[in-house]
C-alpha cells in the first residue's frame, strides 16, 4: 500500500487551502485520503441537542446510503454522533465498538455499514461548545489505521473541514441544511447583517410580507423563536458566514 509521507499531506493541505469552490477542495481531499484505502467521507456541522440542525459541506457518500442514511433515521443511531457527548476527539471505529453501549446503539448502522462492505472508519470532531461540533468522518474496507495515520489524516480533515466551512455558505451545501430552501438562507444571511423584511424584500425582489415569512420558515426549521436565536444558530452552523 502506498504511504502518504508528510511532504504528500502537506502538499494536499496547501492545495485544500486554496480550493475556489467545495467540489474542487473534496476532490483534493478525495484523492489524498485515497492512498489511505479510505472510501468514502462526510464532512460538516452536528448540533447534538437538535440533530435535525446537521449540516453537510460535502457527501462523498454512495446515492444509496445518502438516501438511507439521511431519510431513514440513521443520523438518530449514529454511535460516532453519540460518542460525542463523551470522547469529542478523532477516533476509528475500532475504537467505538470496544463501547457496548454504542454498539448496541448504533446496531442498524453498523449493519448498513456492512452492507457498503466498510470495515474500518476514523472520525476527526472539532468541538465547538454547546455540544455543537464540526466533523470528517470517513470510511474504508480497510482493518486498522496506524497512529501515524490517524495523525495525518486528522490534520488533513482540520484544513478540509476550515476551508468547506468558509466556502459552503456562498456557493451552496452537499445537502440543504434543515431543509432550508435558497431564498430562506437569504432571508437569514441578510438578517445576520441587520436587514429588515424591508430590506430583505428590495434586495430579493419580494414583498415584505413574503420576506417575512420566509425567514419565519426558516425558525421553524431551526426550532428557534427569535431572530437572534436564528442567526446565532445559523452562524454556529456555517449555513450563513459570521
Amino acid at each position: 500500500m502506498y504511504r502518504q509521507t508528510d511532504f504528500d499531506i502537506a502538499t494536499a493541505v496547501s492545495a485544500i487551502s486554496a480550493a475556489p469552490d467545495p467540489k474542487a477542495g473534496s476532490r483534493i481531499f478525495r484523492k489524498a485520503i485515497a492512498a489511505f484505502n479510505i472510501d468514502t467521507f462526510a464532512c460538516g456541522e452536528v448540533d447534538l441537542t437538535a440533530l435535525e440542525r446537521t449540516v453537510f459541506y460535502a457527501v462523498g457518500w454512495p446515492d444509496a446510503f445518502r438516501k438511507v442514511y439521511v431519510e431513514a433515521g440513521l443520523l438518530q443511531r449514529d454511535p460516532l454522533l453519540e460518542s460525542l457527548k463523551e470522547h469529542p476527539a478523532p477516533l476509528t471505529w475500532s475504537e467505538l465498538r470496544k463501547d457496548q453501549k454504542l454498539l448496541a446503539f448504533g446496531s442498524k448502522v453498523w449493519r448498513v455499514f456492512g452492507e457498503n462492505g466498510w470495515t474500518e472508519g476514523f472520525a476527526v470532531p472539532i468541538p465547538r461548545g454547546n455540544e455543537r461540533f464540526g466533523l470528517v468522518s470517513m470510511a474504508s474496507r480497510r482493518r486498522v489505521f496506524r497512529d501515524d495515520e490517524k495523525s495525518l489524516l486528522a490534520m488533513l480533515s482540520y484544513c478540509f473541514h476550515e476551508r468547506l466551512r468558509n466556502l459552503a455558505p456562498e456557493h451552496g451545501f452537499a445537502i440543504p441544511p434543515v431543509g432550508l430552501t435558497k431564498r430562506e438562507i437569504d432571508a437569514l444571511r441578510l438578517i445576520a447583517r441587520g436587514a429588515t423584511d424591508r430590506d430583505i424584500a428590495h434586495k430579493l425582489g419580494i414583498s415584505p410580507s413574503t420576506a417575512h415569512e420566509y425567514f419565519e420558515k426558516a425558525k421553524r426549521k431551526l426550532k428557534v423563536s427569535t431572530r437572534a436565536e436564528a442567526v446565532a444558530i445559523a452562524v454556529s452552523l456555517a449555513i450563513v458566514a459570521p
